[in-house]
């Protein structure tokens, strides 16, 4: 069902794309950065592999002069207010996975990709991801970029140190639940003094989280954050702390880096990306790392689109642009370039992609992050999402790093939840 105006200036709070992209008109001649033979793309540091962004300009220059922005800051604050202006506004615009059901309610803002033959290309790109970017109306408004399986990072020596498994075939399948996860982090506990098996507990919150098909609100635009499988999420998070699993050291400070590079901190779950954020925070761990299964199942986090925007003069072109920037072998280039993890499953057969990573012992790193990526289930994304799982989020850390009491947190993030469904007029 499409929002009224009112129910998308309510959506406001939960993502302000919806409000913005609300106060446009459609149909209307809305001035753009393109003329003639200019296009613009608007993307993020990062969002996309620059020697990608290049070879199109350079491939297609003969028939467009492809301008390639990356837009610093609060970025999709900036492509919403440049749309609600009507003007300047990009012909091809990225947008983060974690924006996209904010962008759903105003697909009419962007061309509908399927008129321009996305439907053919759809079987070469992960089903799931396609999924996200589909509109109510059944519009298709973002093509998929890349994605962010979750995997297990550990440190082999010390797993063995424990009496654990360590080798990543060994560890994907002994540690492949929760509970044996948490039985794994008690021995490591135990038997070497100090160390502990997650740094906190909102990864599994997150990850457990991500492994269904529903989130906080439904497709009817109710509450379900109070319901069993967000409660069953939250308490196992709490179970993690309960017992013992869980350092006290909050991700990303100075603490956390000398555990992690000490062995004390060797077990992270965290998605694909994060192989690039090991890397770079701790090079003195060259070699100490491999990749296991994430317990429980498959899950994502963040992952892009690129949308074509109604100013776009030129839809035909633009598409032919991105389709061939966001093929197989382009998502390949993306990944070792940019960390971009491919949504084209016949990425993970590259060769570029199938080399020993020796940051990970030499491990082909991609036997892992393959699979995982493929079994993700499609799940149902709600615009107001965000704005309700903030307080049980935030609720779930006071838990973990001060040690709120669980219950009496439980209590306050449904009460905030409660107050914030009723602003926004989602139904209880």
């Amino acid at each position: 069902m499409r929002l009224s105006r009112r129910g998308v200036l309510r959506a406001g709070l939960a993502g302000t794309a919806a409000t913005a992209l609300g106060g446009l008109t459609t149909g209307c001649a809305v001035p753009t950065g393109s003329t003639g033979r200019n296009m613009v793309l608007w993307y993020w540091s990062g969002g996309l592999g620059d020697s990608v962004v290049k070879s199109a300009a350079a491939r297609y220059e003969d028939s467009v002069r492809l301008k390639a922005v990356q837009i610093g800051g609060y970025y999709r604050s900036k492509l919403i207010t440049t749309m609600a202006g009507n003007a300047n506004i990009p012909d091809i615009a990225g947008l983060k996975g974690e924006d996209m059901a904010s962008y759903l309610p105003n697909s009419d803002q962007f061309v509908d990709l399927r008129t321009l033959g996305a439907d053919r290309l759809k079987s070469r790109y992960l089903d799931w991801k396609w999924q996200q970017a589909v509109a109510p109306d059944g519009s298709l408004i973002g093509f998929p970029i890349d994605v962010g399986p979750v995997v297990h990072y550990y440190q082999p020596a010390v797993f063995e140190r424990a009496g654990l498994a360590s080798e990543p075939a060994d560890v994907s399948r002994e540690l492949n639940t929760w509970e044996k996860f948490f039985a794994a982090g008690e021995q490591l506990r135990k038997r070497v003094p100090g160390t502990r098996i997650l740094t906190d507990v909102n990864s599994v919150f997150e990850m457990s989280i991500g492994q269904g098909t529903t989130r906080f609100v439904d497709e009817d635009r109710t509450f379900i954050g109070d319901g069993p499988r967000v409660r069953a999420c939250w308490d196992r998070a709490v179970e993690a702390k309960r017992r013992g699993i869980v350092s006290n050291i909050v991700t990303g400070t100075p603490d956390s880096i000398a555990a992690t590079e000490k062995g004390t901190l060797p077990s992270q779950l965290n998605a694909s990306w994060a192989a690039g954020d090991l890397k770079l925070a701790y090079p003195r761990t060259k070699g100490r790392w491999r990749v296991a299964a994430c317990p429980g199942g498959p899950s994502n986090v963040g992952g892009s689109f690129l949308a074509i925007t109604r100013a776009c003069r030129e839809p035909e072109r633009a598409f032919e642009i991105i389709t061939w920037m966001l093929d197989a072998d382009n998502q390949a280039r993306g990944f070792t370039e940019a960390g971009l993890f491919p949504s084209t499953p016949a990425s993970y057969r590259a060769k570029r992609l199938r080399q020993p990573d020796p940051f990970f012992g030499g491990q082909i790193t991609m036997d892992v992050f393959g699979p995982a990526a493929q079994q993700i289930p499609v799940a149902f994304n709600s615009p107001y999402d965000v704005a309700l799982g903030q307080p049980i989020r935030d609720e779930i850390k006071n838990v973990g790093v001060l040690g709120k009491d669980p219950k009496t947190a439980w209590e306050d993030a449904m009460k905030s939840c409660r107050r914030i469904a009723k602003h926004l007029g989602v139904n209880l």
